[in-house]
This record gives structure tokens, sequence and C-alpha cells, in this order.
């Protein structure tokens, strides 16, 4: 049995579905409470006592909070639940034998440069990649003393329900236009094949830091382009902008954000394709346009 520490998340929902019988997941919200969804709340005390639903082997810590923007307005908050309470529990699944997947990112890098091994030192640009690499490095040191712990750092996710692309999906199909950075990158990596790297790391009791992107970054207005064509839409909808105007938190819009993702590829045969195929697959179509 899998536990999923983060039921709410995009990819929670999504794992919680494919896995199925084979997981439970933890959700914040009392009212969501069930037998296969069990109330957890990194950010309250009661995290200390939480007792993993006898059966489970592994579980995957998904829960955070996740945008830059967030974390940088309420560092102490947002720790509590990336660093105090997610380590909090670890340290509890682990004494009782359950492997821990942690979840991490891409941000614990600077992104100054592409394909960043799984063994360079971390070198966090935002207060939410600080929070990431030292829940990483405690995470590190249960490793180094045997226990059963992982890391799976990624990169963008996507999904049919990814809030910009649902969003420009519909714009765009409506004939409205949409703003799209000049400026920003991103390496997606399907929500699916995520699961898929998820529930392998799992099933294996994996040990070690593996990571999941896409093998190379386009720019949001390339991606923006690139779903008008798929669409039918006239290039003209897509509209560039620039990412420097927002007033964006430290660490927004690095060079790159692709990782090393070879063990994946490796070990369990999970390897992301090129970035417009991942987001043709969104669009439920894989093939790239002529």
């Amino acid at each position: 049995m899998f536990l999923l520490v983060g039921g709410d998340s995009e990819i929670g929902k999504i794992a919680a579905a494919q896995l199925g019988a084979r997981a439970v997941a933890t959700t914040r919200r009392p009212r969501g409470a069930s037998d296969k969804r069990i109330v957890l709340d990194l950010a309250e005390d009661p995290h200390h006592r939480f007792e993993p639903p006898a059966g489970v082997t592994s579980a995957c810590i998904l829960a955070a909070v996740a945008r830059l923007g967030d974390c940088a307005r309420d560092p102490a908050g947002s720790a509590r639940v990336n660093v105090d309470g997610t380590l909090a529990l670890a340290d509890r699944l682990i004494a009782r034998g359950v492997h821990v997947l942690f979840i991490s990112s891409d941000k614990v890098f600077d992104g100054s440069i592409p394909q960043v091994p799984a063994d360079a030192p971390t070198a966090p640009a935002s207060e939410y990649g600080r929070q990431k690499a030292r829940a990483e490095a405690e995470l590190r040191e249960h490793m180094t003393r045997g226990a059963p712990v992982a890391i799976l750092r990624l990169a963008k996710v996507v999904s049919p329900a990814t809030p910009l692309l649902r969003d420009w999906t519909a714009a765009l199909t409506a004939k409205k236009p949409i703003r799209a950075f000049h400026d920003l990158t991103m390496a997606p990596v399907a929500a699916a094949t995520v699961v898929r790297a998820i529930a392998a790391l799992m099933e294996a009791r994996a040990r070690g830091v593996f990571q999941l992107s896409g093998p190379r970054d386009v720019t949001y207005l390339d991606a923006g382009f690139f779903l008008a064509e798929r669409l039918g839409a006239d290039r003209s909808l897509v509209l560039r902008a620039s990412l420097a105007e927002t007033n964006p938190p430290a660490g927004a819009g690095p060079p790159h954000t692709t990782l090393d993702s070879r063990a994946l590829a490796a070990r369990y045969g999970i390897a992301v394709p090129d970035a417009f195929e991942v987001l043709a697959s969104v669009l439920g179509n894989s093939s790239r346009p002529t």
C-alpha cells in the first residue's frame, strides 16, 4: 500500500486516480476525508502524532507550499510546511520502517546551467528553493545512515488540469488573446509520466536522488505559439510579454530548468519526450505538427 501525502495537489489527484486501490491519500480538508483520504496538515501540530495506515510500505511526500511568491511573502509560514512539517513526518515514517519518497524541485538550483547532474551542489535562488534544499539535506543524512529514502526533483509538470494551459486553451479556442512570456522557460513533463516515476520508485523502495524534466527548455512564448497552431488559432493571438515587467519574486525565470534525468531512464525506462510532444499529449494528440 502506498501513502500519498498531499492528495489535494495536481500530481496527488492524478496519482491517486492512477494508483487506485494501491494507494491512500491525505487531505488538508476535513470535509474531504474518507476511507481513502486521511486528514493531515503539515502546518499543524497533529502531524507529529500521525500514524500511517496499516499496510503502508512507502509514502510519497507531495504536500508543499510551492508558489515562489507565497514562500517569499511568508518564509516562516511556508517553511513550517516545506521543512519542519515535512521532516517531522518523514522522521515518523522512517522510524516505522516506511520508505519515504520526497518530491523536490529544480528550484534547488539557480538555473544557470542546463541538465544539472543529480549530485551537483544545490544553489537555490528563491526562498522556495532554499526550503526544498534544506529538507533535502536532512533527508540525505537519513540516506547516509541507510534509511529507505529517495528524492525526486521535478521541473514543470503539466496536465489537462494545469491552470495556465487550461486557460490558454480556452482563450485560444474562443479566439481570444493570451499573453506569454518570452523570458520564462520550461522543460515540461506530463503528470502521468511523473506518476509512473513515483510508482516505480515506491515499488522499488529506491534510495538516492532522482530527477525528471524534459530534455530541453522552451519559452512560454514558443509554447503559446505551439498551442495556437495545434488549436488552429491565429498566431497573432499570442501576445509577447515579459516576466521582468511583473516584478517577479527572486529566483523566478531562470534561463534553464532541465535536469539530468538519465538515472530514471536507465533504471526504470522512464524518459520525457520533447517539450512540444508533451504539450501535444496534454491536448490529447501526441504527434508534433508538420
